[in-house]
């Protein structure tokens, strides 16, 4: 059942996801990322060359993937390697979040100087390797975060071997194959506990999940084909003379840029659990529930009614890092500390500055908002109108940050500022004023 819903899904993806390059190579590497849970499991591997699998995978797939670029990604671990071997617990985070950071940015900035500057198209290939390099900033940052906080034991103070020895844990985590090209964020302490637990205590078959999520991946898929060619042919469009996008249409549009997300995360799930990460238990029906690694569910996060709550089901193991690394840490105005840092992590793309900075007043808005009606929704139709304006308010409001934060440009930012959509996020600029 599994090899077959693997070759319908190629099929398919042949079809309609020729330019998502990203999602074709995950769902191509599952059946790898199988042959490793089956190897480990029956005891073929050793803890060592179990870490050296996920590793040297990691490794292929930046060649085949990236091309001459997985040189940014192997710069980093070698970086990460070093400074963990060489830095105290106590000075370790800083180092590594600066260092870090200071490469991700200025490749970013390189992609804006090509794209704005010099006008030319960005080989994919590139885009691929940042898209991997910000993921692996999350690793990374996490694993020095634990360092400094005692919650990993690194390799200080030991003897030269086991010092060298104790490190090829920490590449693997940096390059392990199943989260190259897709989230979700792993804590290493659980990475490592996997890894040294699988033999003995194995999780259960991901064959009885794997069916249902790539059935999933592949309806997502097909429904953002569908909406993306009704958009193409239909009359969303608003009638005035400028030929601007009505809020319906803007609506849609940013409804396809999220279910690509949303396809793109469930496939990164399939991967992990394909390799046996992901596994948190029995459920009460006693059936096993995969779900300890996952960056989100689509329903959930479109039935939100609030918008700071769907910030906090958006990307989630993103989002949890973002909390750990800047909100917790910051010394005032963490909400918007939190947002600039985001946009930063992004690439600093005009759009995204603005996308981001509205989403934070958004916010921001959103807890005055509720905080001051709330009590005052005495009875439960007031409760429910109230409940379906909020669910209304969150999706227009989402819909215009995905579509000025995935389009990216100062022109086409400001041309959505010409469109009736761009009311509701300085609804909320008024909501804060008068609040």
């Amino acid at each position: 059942v599994i090899t077959f819903l693997w070759f319908c899904s190629m099929g398919l993806l042949s079809l309609i996801l020729h330019e998502n390059l990203q999602l074709v190579y995950q769902l191509l590497t599952i059946p790898f990322a199988l042959l490793f849970y089956c190897l480990a499991t029956q005891g073929c591997l050793t803890l060592i060359n179990r870490h050296v699998c996920l590793m040297l995978g990691g490794f292929l797939l930046a060649v085949l993937t990236m091309g001459p670029y997985c040189i940014l990604l192997f710069i980093t671990s070698i970086v990460f390697v070093l400074l963990v071997f060489l830095v105290g617990p106590a000075h370790i985070h800083p180092w590594i979040f600066g260092l870090q950071m200071c490469w991700q940015t200025f490749w970013h900035f390189y992609i804006q100087y090509q794209q704005y500057w010099l006008r030319d198209a960005m080989d994919p290939r590139l885009s691929l390797a940042m898209s991997a390099l910000m993921l692996l900033s999350q690793r990374v940052t996490s694993v020095s975060m634990d360092l400094q906080e005692g919650k990993v034991a690194g390799p200080f103070n030991r003897s030269f071997r086991n010092q060298v020895s104790s490190i090829i844990p920490f590449l693997s985590y940096a390059f392990y194959f199943p989260a190259l090209l897709g989230g979700p964020l792993c804590p290493v302490n659980t990475y490592m506990t996997f890894v040294e637990q699988i033999t003995i205590t194995p999780p259960p078959s991901p064959l009885t999940i794997l069916p249902s999520k790539l059935l999933q991946v592949l309806a997502l898929t097909a429904l953002k084909y569908l909406l993306a060619s009704f958009l193409q042919s239909s009359r969303l469009r608003s009638s005035s003379p400028v030929g601007s996008p009505g809020i319906p249409w803007i609506w849609v549009f940013s409804l396809v840029l999220r279910l690509n997300y949303y396809a793109h995360w469930k496939a990164s799930e399939c991967l992990n659990n394909a390799a046996g990460l992901g596994f948190s238990g029995r459920g009460p029906s006693g059936g096993a529930v995969w779900d300890r690694l996952s960056d989100g569910d689509a329903w959930e996060i479109e039935s939100s009614i609030r918008i700071s709550a769907f910030a906090r089901r958006w990307n989630a193991t993103t989002a949890t890092w973002l909390r750990r690394l800047v909100f917790h840490r910051s010394s005032g105005a963490w909400l918007l500390a939190t947002f600039a840092f985001s946009a930063l992590w992004h690439g600093l793309h005009p759009g995204q500055v603005m996308g981001f900075l509205g989403w934070a007043i958004a916010v921001l808005a959103d807890h005055r908002l509720h905080a001051h009606v709330g009590p005052r929704l005495s009875t439960p139709w007031r409760k429910g109108l109230f409940t379906c304006l909020s669910w209304a308010y969150t999706q227009v409001v989402i819909a215009w940050v995905v579509a000025v934060t995935e389009l990216r440009s100062f022109e086409t930012a400001s041309l959505l500022g010409t469109t009736p959509i761009s009311l509701f996020p300085l609804a909320s600029v008024v909501i804060l004023i008068i609040l």
